[in-house]
């Protein structure tokens, strides 16, 4: 899983792509081609994986096919006439139709930029300059509230991708925006990434304090975050919150370097220097824990820009940590240790095992009797 600074991203300029007094002969190629180069540099520095950045590239130039012409030239006209066909005639589902206009949306948001320069650029070049043409009242965002299939299911691993990149997006444009929602947007960043690497609910992950993270000392490669002590897990009717200890796994180190960060570099900025609480509020300089319904307006706010269906809640990254941990190989009580379930019925419930997954257990088994059968058969004289 990636994660992001908050940091602007060190990404190449139209200066470096296209050097003054350098002859070009087919001029709108090859800005169209830099432009490309520009925009995944862009999310190369922002630590974005290969295959979402190879992914959305794919998609701009797919869209610059439709609409036979550059993004200088782009128009809301083309913008109706390309999703109406993906959902006429190709059947996209809403999750697919949302992603691709958030992707779009971004590449128009980096090529609009100032701090970029293609703008000024193409007004040069070519008399005109690209234009957002993605907005709340002609993408799918807010034609309907729910999207989803009923039921509740765990994210795909591309879906997780997808979250936590649109959540560390954000970061960065506010940031560069000049504005502090930035801290609160890293915040439930991270506050997500956090959640999903040690399958917490909402109100255990929200009411973490410094205290709860302590030192492994069988990894101690993670320093003092081997362990995330749980103190309000949630209770049996009439009983206090339930106590557990997570242990954090090497398949989620990268979530350690989350925390560090956060702790280190952002927390600091607007908290007293005695207040203890992992996620403080912006109230009483950080002397309490950020209210669920905070979290669950900003986790929806990111959720809702990633594209994603409504079916998936803050709790499936909860059933994401479970069904992961399953497909991984880990044991099955140990799984139940580790998300604090009384019963292994109910951590079963929790699982929603992939396709690819069901498929390898399936042909490990066929393999399994095909070696059994080979084994077994009589030798011949």
């Amino acid at each position: 899983m990636r994660t992001q600074s908050p940091r602007s991203p060190d990404a190449s300029t139209v200066r470096a792509l296209l050097p003054p007094g350098v002859a070009i002969l087919n001029e709108p190629e090859t800005v169209w081609a830099a432009m490309l180069d520009g925009w995944s540099a862009q999310q190369l520095a922002r630590n974005l994986s290969l295959s979402t950045i190879v992914s959305r590239r794919r998609l701009a130039e797919r869209f610059r096919d439709f609409a036979e012409e550059y993004p200088w030239a782009w128009t809301v006209e083309q913008v109706d006439h390309f999703f109406m066909e993906l959902r006429a005639l190709r059947g996209g589902s809403r999750s697919t139709v949302l992603g691709y206009q958030n992707a779009l949306r971004m590449f128009l948001g980096y090529l609009t930029d100032p701090t970029y320069g293609w703008g000024e650029l193409c007004w040069e070049r070519f008399g005109t300059h690209p234009a957002q043409v993605f907005h709340e009242w002609n993408t799918a965002r807010h034609v309907q509230d729910a999207i989803g299939e009923p039921g509740k299911r765990p994210y795909t691993r591309n879906e997780l991708e997808d979250l936590f990149d649109c959540a560390d997006e954000r970061v960065v444009r506010i940031r560069r925006a000049g504005s502090k929602g930035w801290i609160p947007a890293f915040r439930i960043a991270t506050l997500m990434k956090t959640a999903y690497a040690w399958g917490l609910r909402r109100n255990e992950v929200r009411m973490l304090d410094l205290v709860d993270l302590a030192s492994n000392p069988q990894a101690r490669q993670f320093n003092d975050l081997g362990i995330v002590y749980v103190r309000h897990g949630k209770a049996m009717r009439g009983s206090p919150p339930k106590r557990r200890a997570v242990l954090t796994l090497p398949e989620f180190a990268w979530a350690v370097e989350c925390i560090e960060e956060w702790l280190t570099e952002v927390r600091p900025l607007f908290v007293a220097p005695l207040a203890t609480m992992l996620w403080p509020s912006e109230r009483g300089h950080g002397a309490s824990p950020i209210a669920a319904d905070s979290v669950s307006r900003a986790f929806n706010e990111v959720k809702r820009e990633a594209g994603l269906d409504d079916t998936l809640d803050f709790h499936s990254l909860r059933r994401s940590y479970v069904t992961h941990l399953v497909e991984i190989g880990y044991d099955a009580f140990f799984i139940q240790q580790q998300v604090g379930h009384e019963h292994a019925s109910t951590t079963s419930i929790y699982t929603g095992l992939s396709p690819d997954y069901r498929a390898r257990v399936v042909n490990d088994a066929i393999a399994r009797m095909a070696h059994a059968t080979t084994t077994d058969s009589p030798k011949e004289n």
